[in-house]
């Protein structure tokens, strides 16, 4: 009997078995439209108003300079302008998403340069920054409005479950390098905060639609209104149908899926120094397996936010939200187990608070601390249990950074996070960094940061049971209760410059020093009939990466922008000195060396819009266990072409991956590999 093979997902089969059963359950929807016009009735009238620039999507609304005064908060965790953010950070407009043609996160996140974004089957993606790009990708902070959207269980993130009405995201900041000093545990490689647009801005109704190909079909809707003077609503509910992708020798995968989604937001003013938002969600999805199997998501979250300014040079927030997440995960049979269903469900508390203030003339001081809790359920399958079963987590944190400004144009920041979770204790992730303004509209900075991935319940709690008897080995892969916390010490050194009224770049540098990687370690002899299994979790590997992110925009004509974007990135992994790892320290790291992109805008005459992107991706190198593969090279081309007959109004027709029939984008040669395949939809919207 030989042993299961140990490839890019560290021997967890669960976390891309993630599929079910096309189901067609629009209760998310239809709750948000019989709400809306309830509400509706009781609500006081909103007047029709003429659309907003992200509705008409014109260049000439958002000018190069407008780009650069775009205000982020992922860096310094208070508003700043692009411009003055010292960090490699790439901002996903919400007009850049709406004029892309996307038709969920992981496909508008495309737009960033600096993430290396691969899809797997119809459902499943896979999304890094800086390396690390695997099944099990873990270092990584993901938050949609403040909320992180990560899975205890492996530290990573469930991609298909992260949803929203595209329409209403106000912009996704992108940060490549650790973020771990404001942001904590997880940050390692990079912070992906999405940001949702206020209720405020969202009145009236909104109505989407559309399939083709892929999606198959779509359908949303979102309406805002006044509950009171200062106090604004909005609901919305969306359902997609996606249709399944093929393997390589043509036949369907059988991987078809569809979600639905529905929620609010309410934003009040009540006096200008404070500001109260309370938002929540509900989604389900169920998803088909190319073996038969059905998987589900479900879950919500509620969420409340309180912001008072002091005064202009001091302000706090106080945030709580409450996440719940059910996953059933069809789990096929192994050696002489059976086959089952992995069920897990998440409750997670968290509550954070931040202040702001200034002291004296030269610190700007940033300080705050939170709490999460954590109780997670795994009801196992015969071939993957966790134990314990039930797990409680406490995670405690705070942190102080301090902008000391050392000249007019001259600062240094310096700052610290120090978080307590189970596993390992207390973790310190420290970092300083110098920022020189050398004009007004060209600025250096550089950074030195430590940060720490710690251990998920994967690290530690897996069991993978084989069922056989003694002398087999009752396991093919466990965790370790000696697992430790990864660790990056990141140098980083950048440039960012508005160059004329028509060209903006930015280029960043860095070279990371990993220690502590996971790797997967034989606990007894390799020979029959134990074969060196289990394998078990350990922290053997060591290494290295560095590279380069390079992006520029610029406006041709008033009517036609331009966007390019590269990145290198240079990985040297390895077995630390007498140590071993049974996938030749190959098993962390599937990424490509070299990526570029080149993107078009135009507002053509007779409002009509087109919007095309180019990419090429270099090759992947991927494993099974010991055995090194590949996923080609390869180049793609999106398209859309959308018309406005009316202000609000608008229909569009988008062509996804038009190079080639089909294409791979992440996997092992092997005849499950999945191809990703060219698609066409139309879509049409309204708003009013």
């Amino acid at each position: 009997m030989s042993p299961k093979p140990i490839g890019n997902r560290g021997g967890i089969n669960f976390v891309s078995r993630r599929r079910a059963a096309r189901q067609r359950p629009m209760i998310a929807l239809c709750s948000a439209l019989i709400l809306m016009r309830s509400l509706q009735a009781q609500m006081e009238p909103v007047a029709p108003t003429e659309p907003d620039a992200s509705s008409v999507n014109s260049l000439k609304d958002l000018s190069i300079e407008d780009l650069m005064n775009i205000e982020v908060t992922s860096v310094a965790r208070q508003p700043e302008k692009l411009q003055d953010a010292p960090s490699a950070i790439q901002v996903i407009t919400g007009d850049d998403i709406q004029r892309s043609g996307a038709t969920s996160i992981p496909e508008a996140l495309r737009l960033a340069d600096n993430l290396d974004v691969a899809q797997q089957n119809s459902h499943d993606w896979d999304i890094s920054a800086r390396g690390f790009n695997t099944d099990l990708a873990n270092k990584l902070l993901v938050m949609i409005d403040g909320r992180t959207v990560y899975t205890p269980l492996f530290s990573g993130v469930f991609w298909n479950a992260q949803d929203y009405l595209l329409e209403d995201i106000d912009r996704i900041e992108v940060i490549s390098g650790p973020g771990g000093t404001l942001w904590g545990a997880n940050a390692v490689n990079g912070v992906i905060n999405i940001t949702t647009k206020s209720a405020k801005d969202t009145q009236g109704l909104y109505v989407e639609g559309g399939g083709g190909s892929q999606p198959q079909d779509f359908i949303g809707a979102r309406y805002g209104g006044i509950i009171a003077p200062n106090i604004y609503y909005r609901i919305y509910g969306k359902y997609t149908d996606w249709n399944h992708e093929d393997f390589g020798n043509g036949t369907a995968a059988n991987d078809a899926w569809d979600q639905g989604q529905g929620g609010f937001r309410i934003d009040a003013d009540p006096s200008p120094d404070n500001k109260f938002t309370v938002s929540g969600d509900l989604y389900s999805d169920t998803e088909n397996d190319p073996s038969g199997g059905l998987a589900k998501n479900s879950g919500g979250n509620l969420l409340g936010r309180w912001s008072h300014t002091f005064s202009s040079d001091s302000d706090m927030s106080l945030q709580m939200y409450y996440d719940r997440t059910h996953l059933l995960d069809p789990e096929a049979a192994d050696f002489s187990e059976p086959a089952g269903v992995l069920a897990d469900t998440l409750d997670t508390y968290d509550v954070d608070f931040q202040h702001h203030f200034h002291l004296g003339d030269h610190n700007n001081i940033i300080w705050g601390a939170g709490y999460r809790f954590t109780d997670d359920t795994v009801e196992p399958a015969p071939t993957v249990t966790f134990l314990p079963n039930h797990l409680d987590q406490s995670l405690y944190s705070g942190f102080l950074q301090d902008e000391i400004k050392l000249a007019e144009n001259l600062s240094f920041t310096l700052g610290s996070k120090l978080e307590h979770n189970d596993y390992t204790g207390w973790e310190v992730e420290p970092s300083a960094r110098l920022q020189w303004n050398a004009t007004p509209k060209q600025m250096f900075w550089a950074a030195v940061s430590r940060a720490v991935r710690t251990p998920s319940r994967i690290d530690e709690d897996l069991r993978e049971p084989t069922g056989l008897p003694t002398p087999f080995p009752s396991s093919i892969l466990d965790g370790s209760t000696d697992f430790v916390s990864e660790t990056l010490i990141a140098y980083e050194a950048g440039y960012r410059a508005q160059l004329g009224t028509k060209t903006t770049t930015s280029l960043s540098l860095f070279y990371n020093d990993y220690n502590n990687i996971r790797s997967t370690t034989s606990t007894t002899p390799a020979a029959p009939p134990s074969f060196g299994f289990p394998l078990v979790f350990q922290n053997n590997l060591e290494g290295q990466t560095y590279g380069l992110e390079f992006t520029a925009n610029y406006q041709l004509f008033d009517w036609w922008r331009l966007h390019a974007g590269y990145d290198l990135l240079k990985e040297y992994l390895r077995i630390k000195p007498g140590q071993v790892d049974f996938n030749n320290a190959l098993n962390e790291t599937s990424d490509p060396e070299q990526q570029w992109s080149l993107r078009s805008s135009m507002d053509l005459p007779h409002n009509v819009t087109l919007d095309s992107a180019l990419r090429w991706v270099d090759t992947l190198h991927n494993n099974n266990g010991p055995t090194p593969g590949t996923v080609p090279s390869y180049y793609e081309l999106e398209v859309r072409l959308g018309w406005h007959p009316v202000s609000n109004f608008e229909i569009a027709i988008v062509g996804e991956n038009l190079l080639h029939a089909h294409h791979y984008e992440y996997g092992f040669p092997s005849a499950a590999r999945e191809e990703i395949s060219r698609s066409f939809m139309v879509k049409a919207s309204w708003q009013y």
